[in-house]
C-alpha cells in the first residue's frame, strides 16, 4: 500500500466545528500573513491560499469586511473583491497554465458553504484530466505541490502584476 502525505489536512480532520470565531478575520487582522497564507492585499479584500484545497492553487478572494452575502457589500467592496478575483487568475494563469477555472460562492450549507458568515469567492484552476480514481474509490485528492510553494509562485507572481 502506498502512502499519500499531506500534512496541512491534519488541522481539517482534527478540526470539531467548535466556535472559534472568523478565520478570515482572525487571519487578516494578525499581521502573520505568510503563516495564514494571506498572499495579496487590496483596499477592501484579500487573496488567500485556501488550507484544504480542491485543486493545486486554489485559493480565494475575501472581504475584509465581515458579512455573509454580496448584497451586504457596497459597490467598492464589491469591485476590489472581483478585480482580486482577477489579479488572482492572472497570478495563477502565469505560474500555472491551467486550462480553466472554476470561480464561485458558496451561499448556505445546502450548496456547500463551509464558512456560512464571511462571504468569500473560490477560485480553482483546473487542467484537462486533472481527476482520477483516487476521489472516487478513496475520497483521496492528490494535491502534487505543498503550500509553502505555492505560496511563493503566487506571492511572486502578484508581486509582478501592474496596480
Amino acid at each position: 500500500m502506498q502512502l499519500l502525505w499531506a500534512p496541512w489536512r491534519l488541522a481539517y480532520i482534527k478540526h470539531t466545528g467548535g466556535d472559534e470565531g472568523c478565520i478570515f478575520c482572525a487571519a487578516s487582522a494578525e499581521g502573520r500573513d505568510r503563516e495564514n497564507l494571506i498572499i495579496h492585499r487590496g483596499v477592501h479584500a484579500f487573496l488567500i491560499l485556501n488550507r484544504f484545497p480542491y485543486n493545486a492553487g486554489h485559493l480565494m478572494a475575501v472581504s475584509y469586511r465581515h458579512v455573509a452575502t454580496l448584497r451586504d457589500l457596497n459597490a467598492e467592496e464589491i469591485v476590489d473583491l472581483m478585480r482580486l478575483v482577477d489579479r488572482g487568475v492572472q497570478a495563477l494563469t502565469d505560474r500555472y497554465r491551467p486550462d480553466g477555472f472554476n470561480i464561485g460562492i458558496n451561499m448556505g450549507r445546502a450548496a456547500g458553504g463551509g464558512i456560512l458568515d464571511h462571504v468569500h469567492v473560490h477560485v480553482v484552476p483546473r487542467w484537462v484530466g486533472d481527476t482520477n480514481f483516487m476521489p472516487v474509490l478513496s475520497d483521496v485528492k492528490v494535491i502534487p505541490e505543498h503550500l509553502d510553494a505555492t505560496y511563493q509562485q503566487l506571492a511572486e507572481a502578484l508581486a509582478r502584476l501592474p496596480a
